[in-house]
């Protein structure tokens, strides 16, 4: 049963999931879609954004996703700052908060979202800190207005952390496992693992 108080949980919020890269250390899977506990990585990631509209993923399309809106960078393998500019053409005037999450983040849930969106306050954007204080530039949500005044006019190769770090930011403490990823066959191991594990 759908709770009641979710669609205004959700009311101003967009996504934007970056799910492009060539994930090299992976022996070029597609990382989005490997499978850890049943379900795929894009899956889990779109399921922490289930409220939000549009929902837009930056990557190749994948079948499977019904209710997303597909969208490519400019050039393809232009990097997350050309693929979160892509994005951004996407998100609808009305939007005042827009969720910009990885496609392969394991840990990220609902709550996740919801943490992030009720710390942003007067910021730009709220992001998750891991326990060594990294900032994690694909697990956040921001004002899509600051967002694209951010923007550089050539934003193939950029940096994320320079053309957003000059943004008025809240941190948010990660909690245990909601920053991990999937970049090696290690982490990859480790995931299924503790899938396992928490079966």
């Amino acid at each position: 049963m759908n709770s009641p108080v979710e669609p205004a949980a959700a009311e101003g919020l967009a996504a934007i999931v970056l799910a492009g890269g060539g994930a090299r250390r992976l022996a070029g899977l597609d990382k989005p879609m490997i499978e850890v506990g049943g379900r795929t990585l894009l899956h889990g990631v779109l399921a922490a954004v289930g409220p939000a509209d549009p929902v837009i993923v930056v990557g190749p399309e994948r079948a499977g996703f019904p209710g997303v809106r597909w969208t490519r960078e400019d050039p393809p393998g232009g990097g997350p700052v050309a693929a979160l500019a892509t994005g951004l053409e996407c998100v609808p005037p009305g939007a005042t908060e827009v969720a910009v999450l990885a496609g392969d983040l394991l840990g990220v849930t609902a709550s996740t979202v919801r943490r992030l969106r009720a710390a942003l306050g007067a910021g730009d954007g709220a992001l998750l800190v891991d326990e060594d204080g990294r900032r994690q530039w694909l697990a956040g949500v921001w004002r899509p207005v600051a967002l694209r005044a951010a923007l550089p006019a050539r934003p193939s190769g950029a940096a994320l952390r320079r053309v957003l770090g000059g943004l008025s930011i809240v941190e948010v403490p990660a909690l245990r496992g909601e920053t991990f990823d999937v970049d090696t066959p290690a982490d990859l191991d480790r995931a299924r693992r503790g899938a396992r594990a928490d079966d």
